[in-house]
């Protein structure tokens, strides 16, 4: 495992003010989110088309060093039963690669009901078939951020005891 995939609570010891990027790997898309300076809130903030592992990396990094990024949080698609599928396989694989091109400590969240979650949510809004294409990649990232700042800010309050449950290594 490579040095720089973490768990969650090793997050706590990251620089104040330093925001984390939130990614939602997919086969076409890598949707991306941004937590505020204070790390409790995360928003949707682009979505990187793929092309080539050499370029989604540049363009992911470039998105990081803008942005002053401490950590990124990817979500990791697990099955609803907790087993591990080929989308998983493809995450930790491009995580593997990443890892060594970058500095930034990274973690694995569960995505679970992400993709579901955003989806019926842009339904309920009302929102068009082309709209829901065109930002549900970048939401899923926000709401996989979001599991993991929450999570954050429970440790820091419960004296920083892990919880296996919904971080995964």
């Amino acid at each position: 495992m490579s040095a720089n995939l973490v768990t969650l609570d090793q997050f706590l010891t990251l620089p104040d003010h330093a925001r984390l990027l939130g990614l939602d790997l997919g086969t076409k898309t890598i949707g991306l989110a941004l937590s505020d300076v204070e790390r409790r809130i995360a928003t949707p903030l682009e979505t990187i088309e793929r092309v080539k592992f050499k370029q989604d990396v540049a363009a992911l990094l470039k998105v990081t060093q803008k942005h002053a990024i401490a950590g990124l949080v990817i979500g990791l698609p697990l099955n609803m039963d907790g087993s591990e599928g080929p989308r998983v396989q493809s995450t930790r694989a491009f995580m593997r690669n990443l890892a060594p091109l970058t500095a930034l400590p990274i973690v694995f969240w569960d995505e679970r009901m992400s993709t579901l979650a955003v989806t019926r949510t842009l339904l309920a809004a009302d929102a068009s078939r082309a709209r829901r294409a065109a930002v549900v990649d970048k939401m899923a990232a926000a709401y996989i951020l979001q599991g993991a700042l929450d999570r954050l800010a429970r440790l820091e309050s419960d004296g920083n005891e892990p919880e296996e449950d919904w971080a995964t290594e």
